[in-house]
């Protein structure tokens, strides 16, 4: 490590003298509890341990499991080897999860007991995995981690840079396959401290964790809260009667969510008259009335921002009451700029697509040099999504670009070429067109228009059923329209803009 250098672990240990008798992190389900002394001295037994296992610099090391204690603990782990974490979403689909696994072959995998069975049946199908271990403590089918937890600490350190890469988090499917977005330890620090400054986050916070370790914004908010010193409190699946429980008891100040989780939340709060007063701020993507009824139980404030994985969570961020609607200002080490076809910066108020260069910018895509290059042009991430800055300077959020239309159901990413590609398999469909919808609960839809072939037919749910077996069942269609013949332009193409107004109504 370089004079200049400083990397997930180097948190660590400075937390474990500045914060050593402070609470770091509770699991809400068990109780159990670790202070920053406590979480640094445990998380060199894990190191050890799959230092002895063979583990070393550049390794992946695969998570497939629900947030817990452990989850977080190897990050700290792999931060203290130079090894890269690869959180795979648990709500994928088995093909889906072998797919993410073996496209950046992870020398060791840790598995929850939720999951275990489909590990245990794919693990032959697994390039690369030498050893499988349980997630939970005294649980599941394969090596227990607390093997590897049972040492005295002692371990060598890697030599890491802020620049080394730490996480692999797969996006969307784009052009029908996913992509690894690597982020380095200097990714991750320089957000966390963003998040700190916009939530003016402090050792008397308390952070409810609730969002997904293998989602940026709940890597990211956990985190940024453990950088600064304050308590997570883990959630190892989403209650909302629990959440408001937790909320309570234990003064939580903090929490990150995309809808339907803060509706969820402020009602069960209502049901027992409770107004959450220490719930000072939210952050995330929501529906206008469900963030003004946040703000009126609570008297908190609400950001609003703009991000993906591959800005390490955020690129604007703001307080919804600064500009209602926007998605907040660039953030103070994050340049934003809006382009046109050809590159060429657009005029204020003009819509272009939103480019971005600066420390958060992730490292780039596992194994994909040509996606890179096109990515990194002249110099900018290119985002694929598109956005106008008003005379104020905020940005405000106008979609993908037609090549890269994303439907964000719940704060998933779900891009519609795969779901079409599910689609057109079923033997009654001749084409199909999808797209994002206006939704009640999940605040954005995804609807299905399909032309049968002659002579078929096929009910709705039966389409839906279908798709939700061969994908994550939160990228199958929760509407299906099914009309005589989709337009087509002059081209031959299906014409998608002239299908999406006449079907994207109010469902």
């Amino acid at each position: 490590m370089g004079l200049h250098d400083f990397t997930f672990y180097d948190l660590i240990n400075r937390n474990a003298r500045s914060f050593n008798n402070r609470p770091a992190w509770l699991e809400a389900d068990d109780g159990r509890s670790l202070t920053f002394g406590q979480f640094k001295e445990t998380v060199d037994r894990l190191a050890s341990g799959l230092q002895r296992s063979g583990i070393e610099k550049g390794d992946r090391i695969g998570v497939v499991g629900k947030n817990s204690l452990e989850y977080f603990l190897i990050y700290g782990a792999a931060a203290a080897l130079g090894a890269i974490v690869l959180p795979v979403n648990w709500r994928l689909s088995t093909e889906e999860v072998i797919f993410n696994l073996n496209d950046c072959e992870p020398k060791a995998l840790f598995v929850g007991s939720d999951h275990a069975e489909m590990i245990n049946e794919a693990k032959e199908r697994l390039a690369g995995v030498e050893q499988i271990y349980n997630l939970e403590i005294n649980a599941g089918a394969f090596c227990g981690i607390e093997t590897i937890l049972d040492n005295s600490g002692l371990f060598e350190p890697a030599d890491v840079s802020a620049d080394d890469g730490f996480v692999i988090i797969h996006t969307a499917a784009v052009a029908g396959r996913p992509r690894g977005a690597l982020l380095s330890h200097g990714n991750l620090l320089c957000a966390n401290l963003t998040i700190d400054y916009y939530f003016e986050l402090s050792p008397v916070d308390v952070h409810l964790s609730l969002l997904p370790l293998f989602h940026v914004g709940g890597l990211f908010m956990a985190t940024a809260s453990f950088q600064a010193g304050a308590n997570n409190v883990n959630m190892h699946k989403f209650n909302a009667d629990m959440a408001v429980e937790l909320i309570e008891k234990q003064r939580v100040s903090i929490l990150f969510e995309f809808a339907p989780i803060l509706s969820s939340i402020i009602e069960a709060a209502e049901k027992t008259g409770k107004t959450l007063p220490s719930l000072k701020s939210v952050g995330g993507l929501d529906a206008p009335e469900t963030i003004e009824k946040y703000q009126q139980l609570t008297g908190g404030n609400f950001y609003c921002l703009y991000g993906q994985t591959e800005t390490s969570c955020v690129a604007t961020m703001g307080r919804y009451n600064d500009k209602p609607g926007s998605a907040g200002k660039p953030v103070p080490l994050g340049a934003i700029q809006l382009v046109d076809d050809y590159d060429q910066p657009v005029s204020p108020g003009q819509t272009g697509e939103i480019t971005m260069k600066g420390p958060m910018v992730f490292k780039g895509y596992w194994n994909l040099p040509e996606d890179n290059a096109h990515t990194f042009r002249e110099g900018w991430h290119h985002t694929g999504d598109l956005g106008r800055f008003d005379e104020d300077g905020f940005l405000w959020y106008a979609g993908r670009k037609p090549e890269k239309e994303l439907i964000k159901p719940g704060g998933e990413n779900v891009y519609p070429a795969e779901v079409e590609k599910v689609i057109l398999q079923h033997p009654a469909v001749d084409a199909t067109v999808v797209f994002g919808v206006p939704d009640p609960k999940w605040k954005e839809g995804i609807k299905a228009v399909c032309q049968l072939k002659v002579g078929q037919t096929l009910d709705p749910q039966d389409l839906i059923d279908f798709v939700g077996k061969r994908i994550a069942r939160f990228k199958k269609p929760q509407y299906v329209e099914f009309i005589p013949e989709l337009p087509i332009k002059n081209d031959g193409e299906l014409d998608r803009e002239t299908i999406k107004k006449q079907y994207g109504g109010n469902q």
